[in-house]
């Protein structure tokens, strides 16, 4: 996969991040390399999307590396509101479902995103006996 420098340092700040990761965020975090507009940190998310190894969450309004850039369905997020800790899953059921109800009505989805917000296993109370 070929990068531009822009590219390759938001896909490197991202793939070491722990969490979904702000355009803004990485900015300041670039700075040092040398980005210094918005504008150089969105074209490079918009590229590392388009090359299929970067994902953004829609409900976050942040970005994250893709698990598996080959999977030919649309990936499910689990995101944890409580610790911010993101998977990446693929249910092939799901995305079926998905291009069904898209093409019943007649429409043409593009970038189906699901984003489930909870509770990862960490961060759930147990249940305890009474």
């Amino acid at each position: 996969m070929k990068l531009s420098k822009n590219q390759a340092l938001v896909y490197e700040a991202l793939s070491q991040a722990s969490q979904p990761v702000r355009a803004y965020d990485l900015l300041d975090q670039l700075k040092v390399h040398g980005l210094k507009a918005p504008l150089q940190i969105y074209r490079a998310l918009d590229r590392l999307i388009e090359l299929k190894v970067v994902h953004r969450l829609e409900s976050l309004n942040a970005w994250t590396t893709c698990c598996d850039a080959n999977h030919a369905s649309a990936p499910i997020f689990v995101i944890c509101d409580d610790c911010g800790d993101v998977k990446e899953h693929i249910d092939a059921n799901l995305n079926q479902s998905i291009k069904k109800i898209s093409e019943k009505s007649g429409f043409v989805a593009e970038r189906p995103i699901v984003e489930i917000h909870g509770r990862c296993e960490d961060c759930s109370p147990t249940l305890q006996d009474h």
